[in-house]
Protein backbone atom coordinates (compact mmCIF):
# COMPACT_ATOMS: atom_id res chain seq x y z
CA UNK A 1 0.00 0.00 0.00
CA UNK A 2 1.43 3.36 -1.15
CA UNK A 3 2.06 5.79 1.78
CA UNK A 4 -0.20 9.25 1.09
CA UNK A 5 0.55 12.33 1.80
CA UNK A 6 -2.19 15.49 1.99
CA UNK A 7 -0.99 19.18 1.10
CA UNK A 8 -3.16 21.73 1.66
CA UNK A 9 -2.74 25.25 0.20
CA UNK A 10 -4.16 28.45 1.18
CA UNK A 11 -4.30 31.76 0.94
CA UNK A 12 -1.44 33.02 2.74
CA UNK A 13 2.13 33.46 0.88
CA UNK A 14 4.16 30.25 0.47
CA UNK A 15 2.65 28.38 -2.09
CA UNK A 16 6.21 27.21 -3.72
CA UNK A 17 6.90 25.03 -0.64
CA UNK A 18 3.63 22.95 -1.52
CA UNK A 19 4.23 22.98 -5.42
CA UNK A 20 8.12 21.53 -4.35
CA UNK A 21 6.53 19.20 -2.20
CA UNK A 22 4.41 18.00 -4.73
CA UNK A 23 7.23 17.50 -7.21
CA UNK A 24 9.40 15.60 -5.17
CA UNK A 25 6.42 13.30 -4.28
CA UNK A 26 5.76 12.80 -7.89
CA UNK A 27 9.23 11.22 -8.07
CA UNK A 28 9.57 9.68 -4.94
CA UNK A 29 8.56 5.66 -4.95
CA UNK A 30 5.75 4.44 -2.75
CA UNK A 31 3.87 7.44 -2.41
CA UNK A 32 0.84 9.26 -3.73
CA UNK A 33 -0.10 12.84 -3.10
CA UNK A 34 -3.53 14.87 -2.53
CA UNK A 35 -3.27 18.34 -2.81
CA UNK A 36 -6.60 20.39 -1.72
CA UNK A 37 -6.69 24.03 -2.76
CA UNK A 38 -8.58 26.74 -1.58
CA UNK A 39 -10.21 29.56 -4.31
CA UNK A 40 -7.31 32.10 -2.07
CA UNK A 41 -4.86 29.63 -2.61
CA UNK A 42 -5.46 29.34 -5.80
CA UNK A 43 -5.13 33.41 -6.42
CA UNK A 44 -1.61 32.85 -4.66
CA UNK A 45 -0.64 30.22 -6.56
CA UNK A 46 -0.95 32.32 -9.71
CA UNK A 47 0.89 35.50 -7.87
CA UNK A 48 3.90 33.67 -7.22
CA UNK A 49 4.76 31.05 -9.38
CA UNK A 50 2.11 31.84 -12.25
CA UNK A 51 0.39 28.21 -11.82
CA UNK A 52 -3.09 27.84 -12.56
CA UNK A 53 -4.96 24.93 -10.77
CA UNK A 54 -4.87 22.42 -14.02
CA UNK A 55 -0.97 22.71 -13.14
CA UNK A 56 -1.18 22.17 -10.17
CA UNK A 57 -3.45 19.18 -10.60
CA UNK A 58 -0.72 17.45 -12.80
CA UNK A 59 1.41 16.90 -9.89
CA UNK A 60 -0.70 15.77 -7.39
CA UNK A 61 -2.30 11.80 -7.84
CA UNK A 62 -5.54 13.38 -6.22
CA UNK A 63 -6.77 17.08 -6.25
CA UNK A 64 -9.59 18.92 -4.76
CA UNK A 65 -11.04 21.75 -3.59
CA UNK A 66 -11.65 23.17 0.13
CA UNK A 67 -15.48 22.83 0.88
CA UNK A 68 -17.27 25.63 0.77
CA UNK A 69 -19.19 25.37 3.84
CA UNK A 70 -19.42 24.13 7.35
CA UNK A 71 -21.89 21.58 6.06
CA UNK A 72 -19.57 20.04 3.40
CA UNK A 73 -16.48 20.22 5.50
CA UNK A 74 -18.33 17.79 7.39
CA UNK A 75 -19.18 15.18 5.38
CA UNK A 76 -15.19 15.72 4.04
CA UNK A 77 -13.29 12.41 4.46
CA UNK A 78 -10.19 14.08 5.32
CA UNK A 79 -11.76 16.48 7.75
CA UNK A 80 -13.31 13.67 9.56
CA UNK A 81 -10.09 11.70 9.86
CA UNK A 82 -11.42 8.79 7.75
CA UNK A 83 -8.76 9.29 4.50
CA UNK A 84 -5.99 6.77 6.18
CA UNK A 85 -2.66 8.74 5.25
CA UNK A 86 0.90 8.84 5.99
CA UNK A 87 1.25 12.73 6.82
CA UNK A 88 -0.33 16.06 6.08
CA UNK A 89 1.28 19.55 5.71
CA UNK A 90 -0.38 22.59 5.00
CA UNK A 91 1.94 25.41 3.07
CA UNK A 92 2.23 27.29 4.41
CA UNK A 93 0.51 27.28 7.62
CA UNK A 94 -0.77 29.71 9.39
CA UNK A 95 0.39 30.77 13.20
CA UNK A 96 -2.85 29.56 14.59
CA UNK A 97 -2.21 26.06 13.06
CA UNK A 98 1.68 25.77 13.55
CA UNK A 99 1.67 24.12 17.27
CA UNK A 100 -0.99 21.40 16.19
CA UNK A 101 1.43 20.90 13.07
CA UNK A 102 3.75 18.81 14.71
CA UNK A 103 0.88 16.97 15.96
CA UNK A 104 -0.92 15.44 12.35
Amino acid sequence: MKKRLIVGITGATGAVYAVRTLEALKTAAGWESHVVLSDAGALNLWHELKMNRKDLEGLATTASAYPKSATASARNPRSRGKLLRARQTTAPPTMRDLPTASRT
